[in-house]
This record gives structure tokens, sequence and C-alpha cells, in this order.
């Protein structure tokens, strides 16, 4: 989920370790064009999703691995939180002011980038009316940067990537409340041997890699603690969708 330019050497050499580990798997990690296909495939055998398909779609149908713990300032170790973020000239704004406003959003199934900030507004009495939908975090934040959407809710760890490599002249005037993180899933059954072997990798991870990645190790978050979440409201009528 967090694949970039910059993290593509560590996340490969992550992926052999793990491959070693397990004695099977393809050669290369690919990025499948149809996520929900992907994830069913009863020969899964490692992929990272979201906690809303999770909860939503894919719980009983596939095992829990573990959550990676990208160390998140005010998170709970394998929890994540989204940040919302504006141009600097609405740097002052108030919930008020956001739900007037156009929100970019990665993906209507997104927990960080529509789940969170509709629970954050809701929370308020709020809502969002007028949505922006952009295909990807970086895409959302760079929608804002120009001014084709407003605001926009980005994963955590998606902003401190962006920050570090990318960065854009945005303000961050929110912090959504944790839940938790992006979980890795395999097939029914493989639970218990995928999670040993991610595991092991971890900790054979080069200190410069785990630096890259932001890589504090492997969380066992129980499938309870996803279910818990709410599911948010379907997208607003009229949402837009943003030529890539």
């Amino acid at each position: 989920m967090y694949l970039r330019p910059e993290t593509a050497g560590a996340t490969g050499r992550l992926w052999q370790a793990i491959r070693a580990e397990l004695g099977e798997g393809p050669a290369d990690l690919d990025t499948p064009s149809d996520l929900m296909t992907h994830w069913r495939d009863p020969a899964l055998v490692l992929s990272q999703t979201c906690g809303l398909p999770y909860r939503a779609h894919l719980h009983g149908l596939v095992d829990l691995v573990g959550t990676p713990d990208y160390g998140l300032p005010g998170c709970r170790p394998g929890y994540y939180r989204s940040v919302l973020v504006t141009r600097p000239e609405h740097a002052r704004t108030a919930p008020a002011d956001w739900a007037a406003m156009r929100l970019a959003v990665n993906d209507g199934g997104s927990q960080s980038g529509w789940a969170a900030p509709a629970a954050h507004l809701a929370a308020q009495g709020l809502a969002f009316g007028t949505v922006v939908l952009t295909g990807a975090h970086a895409a959302s934040a760079r929608a804002v940067a120009r001014g084709d959407a407003d605001i926009a809710a980005l994963d955590a760890q998606t902003w401190r990537l962006i920050c570090r490599h990318d960065p854009l002249a945005l303000t961050v005037v929110a912090e959504t409340a944790p839940t938790p993180g992006l979980p890795l899933i395999t097939a029914r059954g493989r639970g218990a041997q995928v999670r040993r072997a991610v595991s092991a990798a971890l900790a054979r991870l080069s200190p410069s890699d785990a630096d890259a990645l932001d890589l504090r190790g492997l969380i066992g978050i129980p499938a309870a603690s996803y279910l818990a979440e709410p599911l948010p409201p379907a997208l607003p009528a009229g949402t837009i969708r943003l030529a890539s």
C-alpha cells in the first residue's frame, strides 16, 4: 500500500526475505488492477489491504497475518490515523467550513481517505457535501495543491512519505482518531505460517531498509478491533471523478 519509487528497493528486499522464509511465492511483487479479486484469491500468498474492505468484504474469507507498525506519532503500535490537509490559505478554517469544501477522496472504500474524515465530521453533526474521487492518496494531495479540491484526508504514513520525498505546499488542519492500521492478509488456513515468515523477515531487515519503510514490527491486532469500526456512509450524490 505504501509502494513508491523511493521505497521500491526496500520493499522488494523485504519480500525476498519473506519468500525465502516461506519457501514459496512469486519471484516479484505484483500490483493487481482488481484488488478485490486479488484479495479473495484462494491461492493468495500475501497482500496488504485496508481496514474498511477487510471488515466490509474480506472478514471470514481471508486470514489476518498481522498489522505492520509504522511508529506513527499519537498512535498505538499498529494503529494509524488520517491527517486533513488544505492549502495554506485555508489553514484557519474549522469543521463547518470543511463540510462546504471539496473533499478529495482516493476511493470510497478507503478507511483513511473516506471513512475516517466522514466519521470525524459526523461526530460534530456535519457531513461533506462535495467529493472529488482521485484514485490515490498522492493524487488527492496533488489535487488539493493545484486547486482541483480544497481538502483531503490522507493516511498518516502516506503523508509522512509525501513530506519526505515529494513535499507539497499543504497544511495539516486536523487529525482523525486512530484506528487499526492496514493489515497483511493471506488465504484461509495460511495465517500462522505466513505470520512466522513475515516476523522472521522483519527481524532480518537491515536498519536502512527498516528506516526507509518506517517499519517497527508486526502487531497482532484482533479481527474484532477491525470489525468494531463503523461502516461509512455512501459517497454523496454528484461525486466528481477526477481525470487521471
